[in-house]
């Protein structure tokens, strides 16, 4: 878990994942993440190279680009193990944070069906 957290310490990391979560389910292609962020090919790659070892994205070959996409699950059982961790069997202390999960869970919902 130490190196998942790891991962997404470093700006360009973070911003990079972030973008992918915006563009799930389909992704990004490398060259494109590197043009949005303004990051040199070669650096970006480094960098989404450690958040593939960490597990946050993954990436496939389509033609000759290289598609990068947010691991979703990964965020999915980060969440879980800090609110398993952190709570303690406590689940009064954990209730405001599933209040705001829940609540943040309707409000992209109600995003979707607006663009529809």
């Amino acid at each position: 878990m130490i190196e998942s957290f790891a991962a997404l310490s470093q700006e360009t990391r973070l911003e990079a994942f972030r973008l992918l979560v915006k563009h799930e389910p389909e992704g990004l292609a490398a060259g494109e993440i590197a043009r949005r962020l303004a990051v040199p090919h070669n650096t970006l790659s480094a960098h989404l190279a450690v958040l593939a070892r960490a597990g946050w994205v993954f990436s496939r070959r389509q033609g000759r680009s290289v598609i990068y996409r947010a691991d979703l699950g990964h965020v999915q059982e980060t969440i879980r193990f800090l609110v398993q961790d952190c709570c303690a069997g406590h689940p009064q202390v954990c209730e405001p944070l599933a209040t705001s999960l829940i609540a943040c869970s309707t409000s992209q919902d109600n995003v979707g069906r607006d663009n529809e």
